[in-house]
């Protein structure tokens, strides 16, 4: 009697931030259920700008992303952590072109250092842990000024003209596990911009070195948005500091 294949990845694709990433994702989840290595099987799952070799592609002292840019290949690991970076090419090719081409740009002009520098590191963490937000003025001002009780309290009715993207494969792979405190960097896009390949075309020319530097995020515990956690029904979900803390400038004003 045959075997069923397991996934070596247990994923939930009916949580409401796996789900924009089925299709590929259940594509590629098959392709390792069979055998394949997790490399092959991004490479037979959808057209990438780039090729994705083995880690051990990527020769020793050579930067990732400026490996990335001279041969068009990326080093893929095993693990939930590439899988996602490996749909996220394939999801939005044009973004992650333009994200590795300044970090690229970076490492040419200022060399491998113990910082990044604000825009490798504000690139860095957009490619790791962002989330893409399309949002009514109102709501975007309360997140910004970690409005919390007018976000979640007044303002929750306009969460039904929100539309949330995760993007940062790094934030995925948490996700995966979720737990309350798991905070995402929200990047505004317009609302005109639906699909995805409308979102990868404006994101590839909104995302520049200057705009990067200036760290444009907003930061949201992930859990506190209304239908993705059954718990944030109750307003107490809110009450926890350590998770949605106040502005500096409002917690001393408290003490």
């Amino acid at each position: 009697m045959a075997v069923a294949a397991v996934h070596p990845y247990p994923i939930d694709w009916n949580q409401p931030w796996n789900q924009p990433w089925r299709a590929s994702g259940e594509a590629v989840a098959a392709a390792l259920a069979q055998g394949q290595a997790l490399h092959d099987a991004l490479n037979g799952a959808g057209p990438a700008p780039v090729l994705f070799v083995p880690q051990q592609r990527l020769p020793a002292g050579t930067p990732y992303e400026q490996f990335i840019r001279d041969t068009r290949q990326c080093p893929t690991r095993d693990g939930l952590h590439d899988f996602f970076n490996g749909l996220c090419w394939i999801r939005f090719p044009q973004v992650k072109t333009r994200l590795n081409e300044l970090q690229a740009q970076q490492i040419a002009s200022h060399g491998i250092r113990p910082e990044r520098g604000a825009t490798r590191d504000a690139g860095t963490l957009f490619d790791e842990n962002a989330a893409l937000l399309a949002a009514p003025d109102p709501v975007w001002d309360a997140l910004r000024a970690k409005d919390w009780e007018t976000l979640f309290g007044r303002l929750r009715p306009l969460w039904g003209d929100v539309r949330l993207n995760v993007f940062g494969h790094a934030l995925l792979e948490k996700l995966q596990q979720p737990r309350k405190a798991i905070t995402a960097h929200v990047y505004r896009v317009p609302g005109h911009a639906r699909t995805d390949s409308d979102l990868d075309v404006w994101l590839a020319h909104d995302l520049t070195a200057s705009r990067l530097a200036e760290k444009p995020y907003a930061h949201l515990p992930l859990l506190g948005v209304p239908g993705w956690c059954s718990g944030n029904e109750d307003a107490a979900f809110y009450a926890d500091a350590q998770v949605f803390r106040l502005p500096r400038a409002q917690t001393t004003a408290v003490q």
